[in-house]
């Protein structure tokens, strides 16, 4: 008799809790009645801020001082967002364009050279063209790290050979031959 009670206590409890599967509920672009403008999905109220909204705008606004430990951060951070549409020395020859993607521009074109390095935190924080934001995915603090490696690329690009020192001239000499 006990072991009938219990084997029927059980199946009422797990019958009960099927209604957790069954919820009302609304799809984001549904109608709903319960709201005034007659829909499911609504604004948030004025003021209100996403989480890590106010730490990120302060991370993006102060650019972090150019060290080492920055520029090694940008490099792999590049490597890993970059490069496969920008290549690695950044002429836009990546795997992505290969397969008939777009090209995107040239770091080494006049027009980004002189262009701060502001422009590229902000394309990568809104996306420009076809390339889209990467907000959601690089930090405020990594997206500056790459425009620091964007600098050095640009720098390495176009660097003079007779400025170097007459070791590293040479170097450049025996590996050329």
């Amino acid at each position: 008799m006990r072991r009938r009670f219990f084997v029927l206590a059980t199946i009422l409890l797990f019958t009960g809790c099927d209604d957790m599967n069954h919820q009302p509920r609304y799809d984001s672009y549904e109608k709903s009645s319960l709201f005034g403008d007659g829909k499911a999905l609504q604004a948030p109220p004025e003021g209100t801020v996403a989480r890590d909204d106010l730490q990120n705008a302060s991370a993006l606004a102060d650019r972090p001082p150019m060290s080492a430990g920055l520029l090694q951060r940008g490099r792999m951070e590049f490597g890993i967002y970059c490069t496969p549409c920008h290549d690695a020395a950044g002429y836009g020859n990546g795997t992505v364009p290969a397969r008939g993607f777009p090209h995107p521009p040239s770091f080494h074109i006049d027009r980004l050279r002189q262009a701060p390095s502001r422009y590229f935190v902000e394309v990568i924080s809104k996306g420009h063209g076809v390339m889209y934001s990467y907000a959601d995915r690089v930090s405020p603090r990594d997206r500056w790290a790459i425009a620091a490696y964007i600098r050095a690329l640009q720098l390495s690009q176009g660097a003079d050979i007779a400025g170097l020192p007459p070791e590293d001239q040479a170097q450049l000499k025996r590996a050329g031959s």
